[in-house]
């Protein structure tokens, strides 16, 4: 069982920066898959950066790509979103997630995730 805990969110002006944070409980977090998905109202859930356990290679969501900067210290069990250059359309309530320990498929949907946050609010105002 993996625990999450966001933080990190609130509101910001368009053009601005935020960075989330994501806090993992357990001594295995380096053995996870690590996901940041958003959802904005009456809106799927958007997959927006991914890192792997393994080999910390990283994907990125198309409307996010050059803006946005996933990393993880696992030394210290926390996931990282680092977004700059934000937009309106960036606003969304944003999930950190984990994956199934060891997994070396798929990293960029949500049914690669098995634990999930309970999210963190970004708002960007024009």
């Amino acid at each position: 069982q993996v625990q999450l805990v966001e933080s990190g969110g609130g509101l910001v002006q368009a053009g601005g920066s935020l960075r989330l944070s994501c806090a993992a409980s357990g001594r295995t977090f380096g053995t996870y898959n690590m996901g940041w998905f958003r959802q904005a109202p009456e809106k799927e859930r958007e997959f927006v950066a991914g890192v792997r356990w393994s080999t910390t290679s990283t994907a990125y969501g198309d409307s996010v790509k050059g803006r946005f900067t996933i990393s993880r210290d696992n030394a210290k069990s926390t996931l990282y979103l680092q977004m700059n250059s934000l937009e309106p359309e960036d606003t969304a309530v944003y999930y950190c997630a984990a994956g199934t320990p060891y997994w070396s498929g798929n990293y960029g949907s949500a049914r690669d995730y098995v634990y999930w946050g309970q999210g963190t609010q970004v708002t960007v105002s024009s």
